[in-house]
């Protein structure tokens, strides 16, 4: 799959989401209309994650909010009682989104090789599509209320969890040469946030998206010990 196909997925499930943070939210959230509800919510978010990289999400005033998205202040709060709530659902409907596509890519492939490619790609295609939550994330994780950040923590762990269980059980299939688990998965959390931290770098040097994910996969299945040609277990290969 490449980033064009990628992107097209994404969409259904960014719009899946976007429903069930509605539903979670309903006692905060006065509009009735759906439509309306997930168009301004997605303003919304775009809006105070552009703000939250230029100037912080702590320092962000209602009054930048109003500003950035043309919302008068009476009529963001009928979509949030405070920044906590704003900040609770942005995460969630990203995090949400982020998680569900990668285990969905993962689940489809069948041996730990395109369990790994499928990771690499849905990683790297979703940080290009949510690149400013991807900042977000990653320069306000120490800044978090305490909620969200065990909530930030958790899913972090979860995603170098799945990556380390790939990696054990391409160990045990011998379609991976051994490998210090722990290392090997930290290296791979590098390169994914070398993207998303870099992305105008890359982007003036003319890398793709693809290419990029492309060579993560070349780089980590060279480094793993993986035949190019079949999927054949190591101690088999001629």
């Amino acid at each position: 799959m490449d980033y064009k196909q990628f992107k097209k997925m994404m969409v259904v499930v960014e719009q899946e989401i976007f429903l069930e943070t509605i539903a979670e939210n309903r006692g905060s959230i006065r509009i009735k209309k759906e439509k309306t509800v997930m168009k301004n919510l997605d303003i919304i978010f775009k809006a105070a994650l552009k703000i939250s990289n230029k100037k912080g999400f702590q320092v962000m005033s209602m009054r930048d909010l109003r500003q950035e998205t043309g919302i008068s202040l009476g009529a963001l709060y009928a979509y949030f009682s405070s920044k906590d709530d704003l900040l609770s659902m942005l995460q969630y409907q990203f995090r949400e989104v982020v998680g569900r596509i990668i285990n969905h890519e993962i689940n489809e492939q069948d041996n730990p090789v395109d369990q790994l490619r499928a990771l690499v790609q849905a990683h790297v295609f979703s940080s290009e599509l949510m690149q400013p939550w991807f900042y977000f994330s990653f320069m306000e994780a120490k800044n978090l209320n305490l909620k969200e950040r065990k909530k930030a923590i958790e899913g972090d762990l979860a995603t170098e969890t799945l990556l380390e269980s790939i990696l054990e059980e391409g160990q045990d299939q011998e379609l991976f040469v051994e490998r210090n688990i722990t290392l090997t998965a930290e290296v791979v959390k590098a390169l994914f946030a070398n993207w998303y931290l870099k992305r105008s770098k890359f982007r003036s040097r003319g890398v793709s998206v693809d290419e990029y994910a492309d060579f993560v996969i070349e780089f980590m299945e060279n480094y793993l010990g993986v035949e190019n040609s079949e999927l054949i277990p190591q101690g088999e290969a001629l």
